[in-house]
């Protein structure tokens, strides 16, 4: 019985504490802390940069947000669905539907530079 008891107890003391210091943190009335991604937009480090000048297809009256740090272009309608997205892979540039099913590949030419 007392095998039983003492890893019971343990488990409940161990939860407690951690209880006890969740509900301590929360109670700071203190401001808040910016977030990784606030403290990243108001950074003066040098953003990503991407040339997407070679991507050829645009939906038409989509709105077209730039992803630099993955090398792609989303694609959204004017209410904000998205409706695709564009990334690179190798030498072409793969461009796919709202559903993620392969629309179309645009090879690119072997005398440009890959990014």
């Amino acid at each position: 019985m007392r095998r039983l008891i003492v890893p019971v107890l343990a488990v409940l003391a161990v939860s407690g504490a951690a209880l006890g210091t969740a509900v301590a943190q929360d109670a700071d009335d203190g401001p808040k802390k910016p977030s990784m991604h606030d403290l990243y937009h108001n950074s003066s480090l040098p953003k990503s940069h991407a040339d997407f000048s070679r991507y050829r297809y645009r939906p038409a009256g989509d709105k077209v947000i730039e992803q630099p740090d993955a090398f792609r272009l989303l694609f959204q309608t004017k209410d904000g669905q998205p409706d695709g997205y564009a990334e690179r892979r190798g030498t072409s540039v793969f461009y796919y539907d709202r559903y993620g099913k392969l629309r179309q590949i645009q090879p690119l030419p072997e005398d440009e530079p890959a990014d």
